[in-house]
């Protein structure tokens, strides 16, 4: 079933993708596929804050240095600037839209907004709104945006591929339905905001995280993927075995969580001077090798010394969520273990957003800009959210694509039924392989095993896809797996050790001119 011509279709309903409908939607009318469970996504699960310049104690170079050595050699300066230079006026667009931003009770702060401080910041620079802030940001954009009549929100589509034509434009995305059945949108410009590819893993910090279905939908269409070896995992996520993902944010390292091992020793300070305030690939690396060296699934994260009332004050919801599971944090210390979290690398855009392929555009997690680097740096990814899909929203206010006419490439999909359990094992075995094989410490033995399995899940999936239905759980499937693939190739590929990506078999900083690495067709 076609629809009817839509001007920007944004496919993605986080920080990104709503910011952006907010934009663009007074110049340009906009359909937003989001999904309709609101708990999916990431943004909303963001506790920690948004990084930017707005104390009078900060400046714009401190922000942008503190950038740069976080992502260890493989920032692009241009990017860090772009972003940084734009984040005061894109934190004065939320307070306008009405965020609920915490307050500081300090007449004396010099900004009347609380700025917190995380890894890899050598200043108080975070806002935040208490440690909610995704779900403060996400209620208030989704509110606008519900009310504003040249937008049009759908919940009931999931989009499988990206249509292109015969000029190798694209034209919008085959999408399905709650039935399973095909809907045809076609678009003047799309634009994906669809996060990243923390869902490869078993263990992420959100409940339902995108496994890097739009980055192969992308790659699908001809868009270069940059730096996919760079997946960050968060250094503290609620070690909880019967319970949800829950992301113990690293504010209540900023504020003065010490991080124990399970015999109540502190080991951060013999690791790097920075001690539990070091980047977040440092303090992973090291709860990992400290779990490993004192044969236990978890180490500790104590904040009692901080005292009740400041633990209530500062981490409400961290309290209330470990409290639902029988654990009072200003009483006891947190079990913590590192989680995958965050995609450093994606869709190659520039500051406009722009991908390779003509009307194609890519923001947030989704996308690599060059901020991150080998490592992002705490709370810079709310910031790139706004930053680009504000520059990505006046891009196509003023230059819209031009309107092909060229024909565009049908699907090929078969009518056979999907063994929906059949998926379910296929996508379990390759989160089990890649965080056996590719998680916060890789080798060469091991990327090769995880090379090996997936190519055999791969050979399996392919029994079965000329003659399939097109089905949204096996299309989702087919995508997460392209990627996996090519995490392995980009991880294989880089013969050193660098941020987020670790090596043993390769260890020291080899390349004097580290690039990024680049998949594509």
């Amino acid at each position: 079933m076609a629809t009817p011509p839509i001007d920007v279709l944004i496919i993605g309903g986080g920080v990104a993708g709503l910011s952006m409908a907010l934009e663009i939607a007074d110049q340009r009318s906009v359909m937003l596929l989001r999904p309709g469970d609101q708990s999916l996504g990431a943004s909303r699960w963001a506790q920690g804050g948004i990084a930017a310049v707005l104390s009078p104690q900060d400046d714009i170079e401190a922000h942008i240095q503190d950038t740069l050595v976080a992502g260890d050699g493989l920032c692009d300066p241009d990017a860090v600037r772009f972003t940084v230079e734009n984040g005061p006026d894109a934190i004065n667009w939320l307070l306008e839209l009405g965020v609920p931003f915490t307050p500081d009770p300090d007449p004396d702060a010099g900004y009347p907004y609380h700025l917190t401080r995380e890894g890899g910041h050598n200043t108080r620079r975070i806002i935040h709104a208490d440690d909610a802030t995704g779900r403060a940001v996400i209620d208030t954009l989704l509110e606008r945006v519900k009310t504003h009549p040249g937008i049009s929100l759908r919940d009931d589509l999931t989009a499988v591929e990206l249509i292109t034509d015969q000029d190798g434009a694209c034209r919008g995305a085959y999408c399905l339905d709650t039935d399973n059945q095909l809907v045809e949108l076609l678009a003047q410009d799309t634009v994906l905001a669809t996060g990243g590819a923390s869902g490869l893993f078993r263990h992420t910090t959100s409940p339902s995280p995108a496994s890097g279905e739009g980055m192969a939908m992308a790659y699908a269409i001809g868009a270069e993927l940059k730096n996919l070896e760079f997946q960050q995992f968060h250094p503290t996520c609620l070690y909880d075995p019967d319970g949800p993902p829950f992301l113990i944010s690293e504010a209540v390292r900023g504020e003065g969580g010490l991080l124990l091992n399970v015999q109540g020793e502190r080991f951060m300070p013999a690791i790097d001077e920075r001690a539990e305030l070091a980047p977040r690939d440092v303090v992973a690396r090291a709860i990992d090798a400290e779990m490993q060296r004192t044969h236990s699934d978890h180490v500790l994260l104590d904040v009692r010394h901080l005292g009740q009332d400041a633990v209530l004050h500062h981490f409400p919801t961290i309290h209330a969520h470990c409290m639902s599971r029988g654990l009072d944090i200003a009483q006891q210390p947190i079990p913590v273990v590192p989680a995958a979290h965050y995609s450093c690398g994606g869709i190659a855009t520039d500051h406009h957003g722009a991908t390779a392929v003509p009307a194609l555009y890519a923001i947030g997690e989704v996308a690599y800009t060059g901020l991150h680097g080998a490592n992002r740096m705490a709370s810079n990814s709310l910031l790139e959210c706004l930053v680009y899909a504000r520059s990505a929203a006046q891009h196509l206010r003023e230059q819209p694509s031009q309107t092909s006419h060229a024909p565009i490439m049908a699907p090929r999909w078969g009518s056979e039924p999907v063994d929906q359990q059949r998926i379910r094992h296929w996508r379990d075995t390759m989160r089990n392989e890649m965080s056996a094989w590719v998680a916060i410490v890789r080798s060469d033995e091991g990327l090769a095993k995880a090379d090996q399995a997936l190519a055999q899940l791969e050979a399996e999936m392919n029994t079965i896809l000329p003659t399939a239905a097109a089905d949204a759980e096996l299309l989702s499937y087919q995508h997460a797996l392209r990627l996996a693939r090519l995490t392995v190739a980009s991880a294989r590929a880089r013969r050193e050790s660098r941020g987020l990506h670790f090596n043993p078999d390769c260890p020291v900083h080899a390349d004097p001119d580290p690039r990024p690495s680049v998949q594509h067709r």
